[in-house]
């Protein structure tokens, strides 16, 4: 759509239609302090030949992960997205959508909702999915709220071990509205299930465990959900990476019943830190407590396989009160690059980006511990993540790596 200013012409007709003499007349209502009295410092116009240049000039001051390797991790890896992916999801009837309020008209965009749902189902062995959520974050922290609605129970406990910008978010989240929460701390880069077995009691409604959690390790996820259940009604909630479940356990295996992560890796890019992608699964029991959208397969008066919306508990639809969440929208573009992504690798490519994974973070961890005065800082299984214990400033490392083009990692 091209962009065609108005001419003064038309100026003062709309003026005139809304029964104002000037522009000033419009704003005569704020105090002239607060007034731009002076035209605005802005350089002379560019031609777009010369605006893409001058971006590009820009741009290149970055240092791009395509420029150099990245070892960053924390939330937001650097996996490879094959160029399928994009030529898909940047076709205008995805790339421009909006989301779609009479939404059973827009049939392409259930379907491929339908299809996310499914994936997630397929790699996290849960019964439902939803249509996805803004991140992993706040995922985590719309698992809590959905397990204080099953069991009105208001105690919390999530692990140490967790991201904490996810413990930020849920914080965020949940401050307010009465939910207590408990930390049980680390030992030894996993949780302390002994610690667990202390804190945990009847008034306990959920338990938030990560694995691999924020320093990589693979938490006992068997052990500690026996800890969990032999509570009445306390659910446990697994955050899990997405990548990872091709070699590990599917949360359905030690009976999660609640299952958020963060989806970014599955075939979008680390952009900045977003956009991401929270993906969101559980029990069909816990179906009707699920936050956010949820695109249903039927079929229509002729026979025909159609989509709808289903399970519509959200506030436009009902009153606040009573609706599971505020979210009216998914990261539908997100979830499509995802989808997509995990059709072109299918079981034996997403396997195999798996073990290149979590081989060559061992075959890295192996080669730091014979630098001297370098080891691991905890002896435990890991994915493709691990903590460094280091004899010199993190920060310097860190600094001095990026001057070989090297993105170190995080100090933590």
């Amino acid at each position: 759509m091209p962009y065609i200013s108005n001419t003064d012409k038309e100026r003062q007709k709309m003026l005139a239609d809304i029964g104002v003499k000037s522009f000033e007349d419009l704003v005569s209502n704020i105090p002239e302090t607060f007034r731009l009295n002076s035209p605005l410092n802005l350089e002379k116009p560019y031609s777009e030949f010369e605006i893409s240049k001058k971006i590009a000039s820009l741009a290149s001051k970055n240092l791009s992960t395509c420029g150099c390797s990245s070892f960053l991790g924390g939330g937001v890896y650097d996996h490879y997205v094959p160029a399928a992916v994009d030529h898909i999801v940047l076709r205008p009837e995805f790339h421009t959508a909006y989301t779609p309020y009479q939404a059973e008209v827009s049939q392409g965009t259930l379907q491929h909702i339908y299809e996310f749902q499914t994936l997630i189902c397929d790699l996290t062995g849960m019964e439902i999915a939803n249509a996805s959520m803004y991140d992993g974050a706040t995922a985590a922290a719309e698992a809590i709220l959905m397990a204080v609605r099953k069991n009105r129970k208001k105690k919390v406990i999530i692990s140490g071990t967790i991201n904490p910008l996810y413990l930020e978010v849920i914080r965020s989240f949940v401050c307010g509205i009465g939910i207590e929460i408990q930390i049980v701390p680390a030992k030894d880069g996993q949780t302390d299930t002994q610690k667990l077995k202390e804190l945990i009691d009847d008034n306990t409604g959920s338990v938030l465990i990560q694995t691999p959690n924020f320093t990589g390790n693979i938490e006992e996820m068997f052990e500690i959900e026996e800890i969990v259940h032999k509570i009445k009604n306390c659910l446990l909630i697994a955050a899990v990476d997405p990548i990872s479940l091709a070699l590990l356990s599917a949360p359905s295996e030690y009976k999660a019943d609640i299952v958020i992560g963060e989806g970014q890796a599955l075939g979008n890019g680390q952009n900045y830190g977003g956009p991401l992608i929270g993906f969101f699964a559980t029990k069909m029991s816990l179906a009707r407590q699920m936050p956010g959208r949820i695109s249903g397969g039927t079929v229509d008066a002729d026979g025909n396989r159609a989509y709808s919306l289903t399970l519509q508990a959200r506030e436009q639809h009902i009153r606040r009160e009573k609706a599971t969440s505020n979210i009216c929208s998914n990261q539908s573009l997100c979830a499509l690059a995802a989808s997509v992504y995990l059709c072109l690798m299918g079981k034996n490519g997403l396997t195999e980006v798996a073990q290149h994974s979590i081989s060559k973070a061992y075959y890295l961890a192996n080669e730091i511990k014979k630098i001297a005065a370098f080891d691991l800082m905890f002896d435990k299984p890991f994915f493709k993540e691990f903590v460094v214990k280091t004899p010199e400033d993190p920060e310097m490392i860190i600094d001095k790596m990026i001057e070989k083009n090297i993105l170190a990692g995080i100090n933590i």
